[in-house]
């Protein structure tokens, strides 16, 4: 009889499949999709359409040597001044572009660290977006955070600039494993970050932690859940490591014998979930957590949940307008990138030239497809079509990791690890290849 409980099978966890925060999957994004595209597009949209803003800041102040984020260690602050200078022209251009009733609904600062930016330079940029799209009252507006780096000054800019969700990158609290990554980052650091936070009257805070980190062991990954449980997070977000040199070159940085094996990453990840969820944490999709009473969770139960490039969301929006360096923007017909280097990207912006770069088109097809992989991603099931191939989805059925019920398609208890694999099957462009994509889990 098959296991009702998740396993660790090298078959599945090896697999190279795409994370599926887009679809088509950002490597099938090529150049040629620019500006013109996207005003096409934006030109298509209903009305009073809901609309994302995402925020790009391509600067932290040191380098961790586990980051696949663009950014970058500026030598100056002036850079970071030229960037803002870049980024609010960039607001204004894509703003003018944008359905003139579009109605924003989120508003998501992602690095990098967007704590580079001093109290007034938040401000600035916040009353920018403001003054150019209209945002609901109600919107949520979340900022990803180090936790080392938080002062606060920044902290009352951010409240005061209608900032009511924070994301704090911790990672793991074992002094060992810290060293390697190069993030000394103790408990108390998160705890007085949490303290500053809820004095300015911003309670809604998301914590992050990885497992795969090198040195790292099942009691470090539980501690740590531990940890960010009595710290008080209402989501919290458990990633695993992606060791990727030889596209990340700061990665070398890290000692390749420390790195736990294949099997001791599924333990972690197993025993992530498993403290979590002891403690009172709802799951939520394939990675994340959230108490009960935290809309995350409510949209998870409700049938409402969502999943985009930050992982799964509460956001209703049809579009994406990402800002910034590297920053994507998405609406159903496609999907568009900004040029990554922030150099580049400001060149581009103040010369008034195109700043995006790449992406692809999405068929009424591919729309299809991406609908039935959120679905599997959010609900671990999904209706069966026609023109799937049953014979790519076969041995996970027979290894007990999903079965067929009325035409659909559903993860077993023991097989919603894998469901990245079986995205990976029922995605008629997917080719298993070793090369550019990470491993399931």
């Amino acid at each position: 009889m098959p296991s009702t409980e998740p396993t660790f099978i090298a078959k599945y966890a090896l697999e190279t499949v795409p994370r599926y925060t887009s679809y088509p999957p950002a490597t099938k994004f090529r150049g040629g999709t620019g500006l013109d595209q996207w005003r096409h597009w934006m030109g298509q949209q209903g009305d009073a359409p809901a609309l994302s803003v995402y925020v790009h800041i391509p600067f932290c102040k040191s380098m961790c040597w586990y980051c696949g984020c663009h950014t970058t260690i500026p030598n100056g602050h002036q850079r970071v001044r030229n960037y803002l200078a870049a980024l609010d022209t960039d607001i204004k251009r894509r703003a003018e572009i944008a359905p003139a009733d579009a109605r924003v609904c989120h508003i998501h600062f992602g690095g990098g660290s967007p704590d580079m930016l001093k109290a007034d330079e938040f401000r600035t940029v916040m009353r920018r977006i403001r003054s150019a799209f209209h945002v609901m009252p109600d919107a949520e507006i979340a900022v990803e955070l180090d936790p080392r780096e938080l002062d606060q000054e920044l902290c009352q800019a951010m409240a005061e600039a209608g900032v009511n969700r924070v994301s704090l990158g911790v990672q793991d609290l074992s002094e060992e494993v810290q060293k390697l990554i190069h993030r000394i980052q103790p408990r108390e650091t998160v705890q007085a970050a949490v303290e500053q936070l809820r004095e300015v009257g911003i309670t809604a805070i998301n914590m992050d932690m990885m497992y795969g980190l090198p040195a790292q062991t099942v009691r470090h990954v539980c501690d740590t859940a531990e940890a960010i449980s009595e710290m008080g997070a209402d989501r919290v977000s458990v990633f695993g490591y992606a060791h990727v040199p030889w596209f990340k070159k700061h990665q070398r940085a890290i000692p390749e014998d420390r790195l736990p094996a294949a099997a001791e990453r599924f333990d972690q990840m197993q025993a992530a979930g498993r403290a979590l969820s002891k403690v009172g944490y709802d799951r939520i999709g394939l990675d994340h957590f959230a108490r009960p009473d935290d809309p995350l969770a409510q949209a998870s139960r409700g049938g409402g949940l969502r999943r985009n490039f930050q992982g799964y969301t509460t956001d209703p929006s049809t579009i994406l307008v990402g800002l910034g360096a590297s920053a994507i923007s998405e609406c159903p017909q496609g999907y568009v990138q900004t040029e990554p280097n922030p150099v580049r990207y400001a060149t581009a912006v103040t010369g008034n030239a195109d700043m995006l770069v790449r992406g692809t088109e999405r068929s009424p097809a591919q729309r299809a497809v991406a609908t039935r992989i959120a679905d599997l991603l959010c609900h671990f099931e999904t209706r069966l079509e026609p023109a799937d191939r049953l014979d790519r989805i076969a041995d996970m059925v027979e290894d007990g990791l999903a079965r067929i019920d009325r035409g659909r398609i559903i993860l077993t208890e023991a097989g919603r690890p894998y469901v990245r694999n079986l995205a990976a099957r029922l995605d008629p462009e997917f080719r298993f290849s070793t090369d550019q994509h990470s491993v399931a889990v």
